[in-house]
């Protein structure tokens, strides 16, 4: 039986913080979920590369709900999938859209508003609840500000800022708020205070540990990109390698072998 919404926001709300490593393809998300993983989400990113793209809201719809299906056939804990901006500015075809990614297999979403207005993604928010209601359908919306990621306002004024997006959001029926790259800790402790909603932040130098995040009131840890970053950087350095070198050992040299890989996918 798939897993349920009520299942990933049941997750948002234990002492613990959960730690999503954020999958690009399906056999990174059942990696993540053979080690244990108790949710799977997508980092935009890491999708739109493996697919032939650049990140930043150029990933055709398409595609993103068949990379969104392909993980959710294989995987049997909850799916998040990372939406960005909806892929329109209508809050309508927004709606629609996260109800085609539904349907394919997931029960929460990333949904951002980057550069444009708050109110923006209010309406978006509060047409995906309408649809979801409509359709009997249930979805966790992890309402994402970039204040900090993109730097839209001056560094005395992201707290606030942060704030009166992070009630907006809430007010318009998001289930959870994403400060995406908040690293100070009297920041996170006044936005846990000041918004009403699960925090989720984003793995970065100088962030707490999980722990600590526990500590301060958080209740989610993304990783973002930084893994599908990290393993390209690895590919890289084996790639360079067995191209000067034509030298087997490296490229053979391998925690995982084929029929460990395999046996997820049977």
């Amino acid at each position: 039986m798939p897993a349920s919404a009520k299942t990933f926001r049941d997750l948002h709300h234990q002492s613990t913080v959960l730690r999503l490593p954020n999958a690009w393809d399906a056999v990174s998300a059942l990696l993540f979920e053979s080690l244990g993983a108790k949710a799977i989400a997508t980092t935009s990113a890491g999708v739109a590369w493996a697919q032939g793209y650049a990140d930043g809201r150029v990933f055709p719809l398409e595609a993103a709900i068949q990379a969104a299906a392909n993980i959710a056939r294989v995987v049997k804990v909850p799916l998040s999938v990372d939406f960005e901006h909806g892929y329109s500015d209508d809050p309508k075809t927004v709606a629609e859209n996260v109800r085609r990614v539904l349907e394919v297999g997931a029960v929460g979403i990333n949904i951002e508003d980057g550069p444009d207005a708050p109110d923006l993604l209010a309406r978006k928010i509060e047409a995906i609840k309408s649809m979801a209601s409509n359709h009997g359908l249930d979805v966790f919306i992890n309402a994402r500000t970039d204040v900090y990621l993109a730097n839209l306002v001056a560094d005395d004024q992201k707290v606030e800022e942060t704030l009166k997006r992070g009630q907006l959001y809430e007010k318009a029926g998001a289930d959870g708020l994403f400060v995406a790259a908040v690293v100070d800790v009297d920041a996170i402790k006044r936005i846990v205070q000041g918004v009403n909603l699960p925090i989720n932040v984003l793995a970065r130098p100088g962030l707490p540990d999980a722990e600590g995040l526990a500590k301060l009131g958080v209740h989610r840890l993304s990783a973002g990109s930084s893994v599908a970053i990290t393993v390209l950087s690895l590919a890289e350095q084996l790639g360079r390698d067995f191209l000067g070198e034509g030298r087997s050992e490296p490229v053979t040299h391998s925690t995982l072998n084929y029929p460990q890989i395999q046996a997820w996918f049977e």
